[in-house]
């Protein structure tokens, strides 16, 4: 029975750092900026057709097109914030769900015409794939890397947002903007490298999933479900909390499948039933 268990946990973390990556953009455009942006996965896909752009195409080798997903996603976000999501900041959390899937819907229109309805596929270089052997069990190297990407960008990620003098400017835009606005702020400066951040994160996640997941025209829809329940769960605004319940999810997920296939379906669902009804605000949120 251990080695299962080993396998389990090891694969379900490593898909659990996959959902962390894909979510944690949300987290910070929707905890800190109290935007409902549905359309988060949609920079997920580019991120992705740009990797597989990149490889399939141009013969670019992996690790390069990773920091372009981020950077194309971040700047395509620049531009829809500008001209599109800034101007419903202060409106209905349902104006916004409206604007932001439509967005979606017009990515997965572009994506289907673009490149089709069919997965896309992506080589990977040889050190990449692959498993090795520890104390007797077979470990895939791509989950290791998965992971080590993911606690990286969290270390990053946490240390910019909570120790740096551009953090204190966002909690601060997000909290007052008039008062931050007196104090010097660029509100409208923050708020887009905000918005860049975490849309650039998503693009990462999406290049990072395909190899696991798949890439189609629908993944901008299909992966919302997940990223969602991820930043509910792990409560708004919660870098940790959304790690928490990431890890969470993912070895659920995982043991799902294996023990109890049958329901591994609605299993995901279960848990975040379960745990909303126990803590409504999330592992990590403030009550109410």
């Amino acid at each position: 029975m251990i080695g299962p268990v080993i396998g389990v946990l090891y694969d379900g973390f490593a898909f659990g750092m996959l959902l962390f990556l894909l979510s944690v953009g949300m987290t910070v455009t929707l905890g800190m900026m109290n935007f409902v942006n549905l359309a988060h996965c949609a920079f997920a896909m580019l991120g992705g057709f740009v990797t597989v752009t990149l490889i399939n195409i141009l013969g670019w080798p992996f690790l390069l097109t990773l920091p372009m997903s981020f950077l194309a996603a971040a700047a395509v976000s620049v531009v829809l914030e500008r001209i599109l999501f800034r101007r419903f900041y202060r409106s209905s959390d349902l104006d916004q769900c409206l604007l932001t899937i439509g967005v979606v819907f017009v990515a997965i229109a572009i994506a289907a015409y673009t490149f089709g309805t069919v997965q896309q596929p992506v080589r990977l270089p040889s050190w990449i794939r692959g498993s090795f052997t520890l104390a007797g069990h077979n470990f895939g190297v791509y989950r290791l890397f998965l992971i080590v990407v993911a606690l990286a960008v969290t270390a990053v990620l946490v240390a910019s947002l909570e120790y740096t003098r551009f953090g204190a400017q966002v909690r601060a835009a997000v909290d007052n903007q008039r008062m931050a606005r007196g104090m010097g702020v660029n509100v409208d400066l923050v708020f887009a490298l905000t918005f860049a951040l975490g849309s650039g994160l998503a693009g990462l996640g999406g290049s990072l999933a395909i190899e696991v997941v798949g890439l189609d025209h629908s993944f901008a829809l299909t992966y919302l479900i997940y990223v969602l329940i991820v930043v509910s769960l792990g409560g708004m605004g919660s870098i940790g909390g959304s790690f928490a319940a990431a890890v969470l999810l993912g070895i659920s997920d995982m043991a799902g499948k294996y023990y109890v296939p049958k329901l591994s379906a609605f299993l995901i669902y279960l848990i975040m039933l379960g745990l909303l009804m126990w803590r409504p605000n999330g592992l990590f949120g403030k009550r109410g």
